[in-house]
């Protein structure tokens, strides 16, 4: 989660993309350059442990846009694959 954040505070498209689980990940990603991420809360986790197939993180990314300050909040669902984890999907809220 941490890793996939970062890479939207360097406009890492690339990243995302490899790191999002191939049933739905989408062809390209549209960035904004203008959303500057300033800090990202994990508000809970659920499974997501070493021997876990999946996981969920709960969390507050904190922006600013336009002079504007917002707050993204999302549960995000993972799945590993093998040893690494792919983003599924998420509720947005």
């Amino acid at each position: 989660m941490r890793s996939r954040y970062s890479a939207f505070v360097v406009l890492d498209g690339d990243y995302l993309l490899r790191t999002w689980h191939p049933d739905t990940r989408p062809v390209a990603l549209d960035l904004d350059p203008d959303i500057e991420w300033r800090r990202l809360d994990i508000l809970a986790t659920r499974r997501g442990g070493p021997l876990d197939a999946d996981g969920t993180v709960e969390f507050a990314a904190h922006y600013r846009s336009d002079g504007e300050r917002g707050v993204q909040r999302e549960n995000s669902r993972f799945k590993r694959i093998g040893r690494r984890w792919y983003y599924l999907d998420g509720d947005v809220g």
